[in-house]
């Protein structure tokens, strides 16, 4: 059986993440632009580019990190991918040269991180790279137990004439770990998206950034900077160093 690894959940998925995943909304683009300060920017997580390439079209001078050859081969295929220089590597390491203005990690990519100990070392490394008055953003979902029935969830997120997809999780709770199968049945078989991610509290991210030498600055409920309650389903969160 094959060992689950950093680059597992993007090869396995590259092929038809850009099909799943639409493109961004402007706001968050919007957001992250007026972050960079016109400076340099690093891209935890980078992927197929969703969020990159909009930002590259915007002036912005960014890079990235991703684990998945197959996923930054996406990148690269398309157009100004090239010009976006991307490191092959474990995130948590944050294995890049020089100082940033604005490190980021969103679509809940930080809880591929799946122990503790590799998230909290993502935030140090993440504040060694950060310039004085640089910031780390990070989005994520609100963890929600309540979804799983002794310990387990089945779901069925799209079913058409053609073909049926479920997700598929089990949860430990002593581990904060979900370990899914995004499963797609057609007439011509059976296709398995494996995932595995450990989901943070916001108070426990919040405590991990103050242990890694930063302070949250802000904290909304979406890319509009909305306000975060107790009723919201993800937060995007900003620190800064202390």
């Amino acid at each position: 059986m094959e060992k689950y690894r950093p680059e597992t959940y993007g090869e396995k998925i590259a092929d038809i993440y850009d099909d799943w995943y639409s493109s961004p909304d402007e706001s968050s683009i919007s957001l992250l632009s007026g972050l960079a300060h016109h400076g340099r920017v690093l891209e935890l997580g980078i992927g197929t580019g969703r969020i990159a390439l909009p930002l590259k079209e915007k002036g912005i001078d960014i890079s990235g990190i991703d684990a998945s050859v197959s996923m930054v081969r996406k990148l690269h295929a398309k157009p100004g991918g090239k010009d976006i220089p991307v490191t092959i590597g474990d995130f948590s390491d944050v294995p890049a040269e020089g100082s940033y203005d604005l490190i980021f990690v969103v679509f809940n990519t930080f809880f591929s991180l799946t122990t503790q100990e590799e998230q909290l070392k993502c935030l140090q490394n993440a504040a060694r790279r950060l310039t004085a008055e640089g910031v780390f953003l990070i989005e994520a979902f609100v963890p929600d137990i309540g979804r799983f029935d002794r310990g387990q969830s089945v779901r069925a997120t799209n079913v058409d004439e053609n073909s049926v997809k479920i997700d598929v999780s089990r949860h430990d709770p002593l581990n904060q770990l979900v370990t899914s199968q995004h499963v797609i049945l057609t007439d011509t078989g059976v296709r398995l998206y494996p995932v595995t991610i450990r989901y943070t509290w916001p108070s426990e991210l919040d405590m991990m950034a103050r242990a890694a030498g930063m302070k949250l600055v802000n904290r909304w409920g979406n890319w509009e900077r909305g306000r975060f309650s107790s009723e919201s389903g993800k937060h995007i969160s900003l620190y800064g160093i202390l």
